[in-house]
């Protein structure tokens, strides 16, 4: 196995893990959004109101890093082998 066999699969699995985080992360703030946001309120202080707002730019802030960092460098590789 060379190297950019090597990276191809690496980034393959980065990808794969992330995406799935993410996916995971989304679930969670559906599902839980009630109890996460009076905990985090809690935790640092923000009114519970502004916390949909947060947790949709994290969640899209995350996705754009995974394209840019995992997804690209993938579909580059596979294109090259």
């Amino acid at each position: 196995m060379n190297s950019l066999d090597s990276l191809t699969t690496f980034f393959g699995w980065c990808s794969i893990l992330n995406i799935s985080l993410l996916i995971l992360t989304t679930i969670i703030l559906l599902l839980f959004k009630n109890s996460i946001s009076s905990l985090h309120s809690q935790l640092f202080g923000l009114n519970q109101e502004n916390l949909s707002e947060i947790y949709f730019q994290y969640l899209a802030h995350y996705k754009i890093a995974i394209i840019i960092f995992n997804l690209a460098p993938y579909i580059v590789l596979k294109l090259m082998s």
